[in-house]
């Protein structure tokens, strides 16, 4: 479940909003970069999952900074420096009872950390740095910093499509087509920050400087950087690790900024290991659900006698029933692999529906789906899909249903007595890769 927010008072009044989740026997502060949203946060089951792998051990405290998210929002002409950043901090741990606590920045959270490291040694642990970076510009002493033509373009892009996925590209390449985590990710941002003060803030953050400050940094370290990192480079990382007295530098395989997404379980590990001294493997989290395949038939050959245009405008229209119908019924989008999509549902007879609610709905486009329907345990995966025998099953009945067919294991059938719904008995049928054989239904409505 969500933490409940709550408000920590900053020397000059400001409210800073916070969390607190876990109760291990370490504090970890957890610095945003950019711009956040505690509760928007949460709606992202891959952040909401890191988030509770990080609560596992250590009390975890997280906030939005001033300007941003549910913190007090101030005039875009009075931007907060780094040295009221480090207030805020303050003015959280000291409302949570945290005298001494682990600071772990991202991208440009990270050299807040470092100044704040320096500033109150006595008050910091430890500090990680994942993404992150000393300077942001590039100078004559530092090539590997973002060009300003670059960062114009980057403050274009805002001004112009701020509402959307911006940034997405370079933060996540690994889910670029992922349409549930890009609306996701352009809500995080629409809820974080106002197109004015993203962009004065952005702005502001490329003059941040604190080279001159690293070699005081005297607590332990730990610099975690993507190799493949498309916003900031890896150079950045290896920077700070060895301006750093006795800091680790850890790179890791991937393009991803966002340290949630790509292979969190080795962020997470080289973070637990390095407070911890241990590492543990996360347990996989295992859920009953029923999973929703669903297909265009004859796509292919719909496809080569319309054309590559009218084919894509066709499927942009079939993409969009079917994401109406899941919202309608309560349905979480998993994936799409070409035309089809994988959906999961927390009740069986809300998936039936939606299955014959789109069946029914994309006829109107002058298309037939075929769907599968097959409720069972599966294992939620750290970059928020799904995985199991569940969803095996469910993919190979939806290959067998006939065109314009919802068909459902009896699972679904003995789940939903009284629903109203009818199922019209299939006979058995053997699935490829699934032992034993299986009693199908086709559905119907009530």
């Amino acid at each position: 479940m969500m933490p409940q927010t709550r408000y920590a008072q900053a020397p000059d009044g400001v409210s800073i909003a916070y969390q607190v989740l876990g109760d291990g026997p370490r504090d970890l502060v957890w610095v945003p970069g950019w711009v956040s949203h505690l509760e928007a946060a949460w709606e992202e089951p891959t952040l909401a999952r890191f988030f509770e792998r990080l609560a596992s051990f250590s009390r975890l405290i997280l906030f939005d900074k001033r300007g941003t998210g549910m913190s007090d929002r101030g005039s875009v002409s009075e931007l907060p420096t780094l040295e009221t950043r480090m207030s805020d901090v303050l003015a959280v741990c000291d409302a949570v009872g945290s005298d001494r606590a682990a600071l772990l920045g991202v991208s440009e959270g990270a050299p807040m950390c470092a100044l704040f490291a320096a500033t109150y040694p006595g008050r910091t642990t430890a500090i990680i740095l994942f993404g992150g970076y000393a300077r942001r510009l590039e100078a004559p002493d530092y090539p590997i910093g973002s060009s300003l033509e670059a960062r114009e373009a980057f403050h274009e892009e805002i001004a112009r499509d701020w509402g959307g996925p911006v940034g997405l590209d370079i933060r996540a390449p690994s889910r670029i087509h992922d349409e549930r985590f890009r609306a996701n990710w352009a809500r995080y941002l629409r809820m974080g920050a106002s197109p004015a003060a993203v962009l004065a803030l952005t702005r502001m953050n490329a003059e941040i400087d604190v080279r001159p400050i690293l070699e005081s940094i005297r607590v332990p370290t730990l610099v975690v950087h993507r190799s493949g990192d498309r916003t900031i480079p890896v150079e950045a990382g290896r920077y700070l690790a060895e301006h750093i007295p006795k800091a680790s530098l850890v790179e890791v395989p991937g393009d991803d900024h966002l340290p949630w997404i790509g292979d969190p379980d080795r962020v997470l590990g080289e973070i637990e290991e390095f407070l911890t001294g241990v590492r543990h493997q996360a347990e996989p989290d295992r859920v009953l659900a029923t999973v929703l395949f669903t297909d265009i038939v004859g796509s292919t050959k719909r496809a080569a006698e319309l054309g590559d245009k009218a084919w894509g405008e066709l499927l942009h229209a079939h993409h969009a029933v079917v994401r109406e119908q899941l919202a309608r019924y309560g349905g979480h989008e998993m994936g799409t692999a070409g035309d089809g999509f994988l959906a999961t549902f927390d009740g069986p007879a809300r998936a039936a529906r939606c299955g014959l609610a789109i069946a029914s709905a994309v006829r109107q486009l002058g298309l037939e789906i075929r769907a599968g329907l097959h409720t069972g345990e599966v294992e939620q995966t750290p970059d928020g899909g799904i995985r199991g025998l569940a969803v095996h099953i469910g993919a190979r009945i939806g290959a067998l249903a006939k065109p314009g067919e919802v068909l459902a294991s009896r699972t679904v059938k003995d789940l939903v007595v009284g629903s109203g719904l009818v199922f019209e008995d299939r006979g058995a049928a053997t699935l490829r890769g699934v032992p034993d054989e299986w009693q199908l239904y086709a559905v119907s409505g009530g």
